[in-house]
């Protein structure tokens, strides 16, 4: 006969140490399939709940940018210090290994190139079912909210969420700034709820005045843009203002792979997104790491 008083405490104790007790470590996400949780759970540290993405998707608009000239030679020194790759597929595919184990942000977006006079117009240029041959954790599509193509930029973003939720995919909207584009609190603010709204289950942005109230009326994470490059120290600052103010991480480029040192700016930058290193601390880490 089975030992049910056993059994009961065994079962009871089991019960006292699930893994999900609480609520789901993304924001805005208790209610997704198992799937599309474990996707973000690739992106987002379920321990510090926050994300280092290494941006490398510039040459589908730029060609060979600076620092990014051989990719398998700029990136792989990073591999241990980043969470994700944001990048086109042909990127990936060419130089990457798929041995690293990190998550891909893939671009899905594509439009002119900066030799056209207007680069607001774009379309979704991987399929749904090449996103998942590439083991996509995140759909990656860029938006013009107040540009003349705002429409098309919608309607790419919703079609984006829609295939992505066929096959449990989130979709990363990513705001783009341009000359008709503001860049003030008041904009940042229209475009990522905007965005929210449509259905993207992550939002990409750039730091600007008063940013929390931009995070505090978006329902979903919000991760820092890097933007232009700027010098070290700066943009560690930037990183570390970003956090306070309550971004899930940030997706950096140019001020990685374009730093004196980009090994010791991604363990800096890093540090300050999931150890909670002040900027201070950080840069003095980023010297002391730093090749001499």
């Amino acid at each position: 006969m089975p030992d049910i008083d056993g059994y009961n405490e065994q079962l009871a104790h089991a019960s006292n140490n699930q893994v999900c007790t609480g609520g789901f470590h993304v924001k805005g996400a208790d209610h997704y399939d198992w799937g599309m949780k474990a996707r973000l759970s690739s992106i987002f540290n379920p321990k510090s709940g926050n994300t280092v993405m290494l941006a490398f998707d510039h040459g589908y608009i730029m060609g060979p940018t600076t620092g990014l000239e051989r990719l398998d030679l700029a990136v792989s020194p990073l591999y241990d210090d980043i969470d994700v790759f944001m990048a086109t597929r042909g990127a990936l595919r060419s130089s990457i290994s798929p041995a690293t184990g990190k998550a891909v942000a893939l671009r899905c977006s594509a439009g002119s190139s900066v030799l056209a006079e207007d680069m607001s117009k774009e379309q979704i240029a991987v399929s749904i079912k090449d996103a998942v041959r590439m083991n996509a954790a995140c759909l990656a599509v860029q938006a013009f909210i107040g540009s003349p193509d705002e429409i098309q930029s919608i309607g790419n973003i919703c079609d984006a969420v829609d295939a992505g939720m066929d096959y449990g995919i989130p979709v990363l909207g990513v705001v783009a700034v341009g000359k008709q584009m503001e860049r003030t609190t008041k904009y940042f603010q229209l475009a990522t709820r905007m965005l929210a709204e449509f259905g993207a289950q992550i939002v990409k942005t750039y730091h600007c005045e008063d940013f929390e109230s931009v995070v505090n009326t978006c329902p979903v994470p919000l991760v820092m843009a890097g933007g232009k490059k700027l010098p070290e120290q700066q943009a560690l600052t930037m990183t570390h203002s970003a956090m306070k103010q309550g971004a899930r991480g940030v997706d950096m480029g140019r001020n990685i792979f374009q730093a004196e040192d980009p090994v010791a700016m991604a363990k800096a930058v890093s540090a300050i997104v999931h150890g909670g290193m002040d900027d201070k601390r950080a840069y003095e880490f980023y010297l002391d790491t730093k090749k001499r």
